[in-house]
């Protein structure tokens, strides 16, 4: 699946659909900007820019992001302490700069958060992609 991007003018969110493990924190934080019974479901005309940006931020699969459009708004990468959570009945969550390197030699480096399957049934591994539920994991 391709990435899409959401843009109020000032910030675009951009949108990694294959990242997504449907935990709805976006949807439940900030419902004017994330409907999922609309189309699109991104609506970056729904809430003021800082608010969004906010909310991004608290995606645990780091399947959404943002960039600010105007250079000389960027904001300074935020110096994030490598930090792991353990989703009661989820996935491994990673928060940080990371290397991810994979069997066949491939490596990815991921900046924000980064979902990691302990259920062993995600169709996307390492990554989660929310199989844990269908599967009703428990651990």
């Amino acid at each position: 699946m391709k990435n899409k991007e959401y843009s109020n003018g000032e910030v675009t969110i951009v949108w990694k659909p294959e990242l997504c493990i449907h935990s709805a924190n976006c949807v439940k934080g900030l419902p004017e900007v994330f409907n999922t019974e609309k189309r699109p479901w991104i609506n970056a005309e729904g809430a003021g820019t800082q608010a969004m940006i906010d909310q991004v931020k608290k995606c645990p699969s780091g399947a959404l992001s943002f960039y600010m459009n105007e250079e000389d708004q960027n904001q300074e990468a935020e110096a994030i302490q490598t930090e792991v959570e353990i989703s009661p009945n989820g996935p491994l969550i990673v928060k940080g700069e990371i290397k991810v390197c994979h069997p066949d030699g491939k490596e990815e480096s991921k900046t924000r958060a980064t979902a990691f399957c302990r259920c062993g049934q995600s169709a996307n591994k390492p990554y989660c992609d929310g199989t844990h539920r269908k599967v009703e994991f428990i651990g």
